[in-house]
């Protein structure tokens, strides 16, 4: 429950349309705010990116969240998102980590800190120059509307919208509703077709919103969308680019786990595919608890094993 005696502390400011500060984004969408209450820098309200997704993330959605935003703020590009638990609070923590502002949207005022356990974490963003902002006057209880209209708000702010996680029905879902309406651009991750948290998010892409499938393609709708200038790959030592030849049975595991959870009957097949040499099932047992201590991949508390959380390529 929202926690009333706990308030953040910096600037406080109060943005009508009538105001130069007042973001010209916002001014376009179907229903403009009559007021933003925030708490931080209000010029920390300019286009940016909304990196929206489930509360109830998976290890896949957090991971594709802190990846994709941290790309983005490191391009210096506003990340935008609404303080929820899961794949939003993710999203802020790595624009925070990449040292860019970071803007939540509140379903309450601002006072009324909701989720009540992220209170540190709106802390930060004002503290790293972002804001902490709700349509809400300051006092104002959350309830359940107030989430659904603070969408709009989140995806008004942004360009673009990326959905890295969403079920149907669902919150996240409604964002990309907004964005639509305002007439943004929405960008999925796909999931697992097997996966209740990605069905929202796939039934996006058939109904024609962008995929981002890696790196590349993100960077590439970023370019689109922001002008930012893609990163360039490293040479190889002859000046051509380095082709990636056959996968190594570690690699195509890894590969398989970024893809999906998979539990030890799915690995043992894969290990065999690719290690025939050998005892498959030893080999597999020892990878497994390398990688473990890597921090490459994780056991899931229903047995089966999939990224860790935050985890990047690793080491091949």
């Amino acid at each position: 429950m929202p926690v009333k005696t706990l308030k953040l502390t910096g600037e406080r400011f109060e943005l009508t349309p009538q105001d130069d500060r007042f973001p010209a984004l916002l001014r376009a969408i179907p229903k403009p705010p009559e007021r933003l209450y925030g708490v931080g820098a209000s010029d920390a309200l300019r286009p940016g990116l909304a990196v929206v997704g489930a509360r109830r993330a998976t290890p896949y959605g957090r991971s594709a969240a802190k990846r994709f935003a941290s790309m983005a703020a490191e391009r210096g590009i506003v990340i935008v998102s609404g303080g929820a638990r899961g794949c939003d609070a993710v999203a802020h923590e790595a624009a925070l980590a990449a040292g860019c502002p970071t803007v939540a949207f509140l379903g309450g005022g601002c006072n009324q800190l909701y989720p009540a356990e992220n209170a540190g974490l709106f802390q930060r963003i004002v503290d790293g120059g972002g804001a902490v902002v709700s349509e809400q006057p300051w006092d104002f209880m959350p309830l359940p509307y107030t989430f659904r209209e603070r969408n709009r708000l989140i995806a008004g702010l942004a360009r673009a919208t990326l959905i890295v996680e969403a079920g149907l029905p669902s919150g996240t879902f409604s964002t990309a509703d907004e964005a639509l309406a305002a007439g943004r651009e929405v960008w999925v991750v796909p999931g697992a077709i097997t996966s209740e948290n990605s069905r929202g998010a796939n039934r996006l892409l058939y109904q024609g919103a962008l995929p981002i499938i890696d790196d590349e393609s993100f960077a590439d709708a970023l370019f689109s969308a922001y002008g930012c200038l893609k990163e360039p790959t490293p040479p190889a030592a002859d000046g051509a680019a380095a082709p990636r030849g056959t996968p190594t049975a570690e690699e195509a595991l890894l590969d398989a786990l970024r893809a999906e959870p998979l539990g030890m009957e799915a690995l043992r097949s894969l290990a065999q595919s690719h290690h025939p040499r050998g005892d498959a099932l030893t080999w597999l047992v020892v990878w497994l608890a390398t990688a473990q201590r890597d921090g490459l991949i994780a056991q899931y508390p229903d047995g089966r094993y999939g990224p860790r959380v935050g985890a990047g390529r690793g080491r091949r």
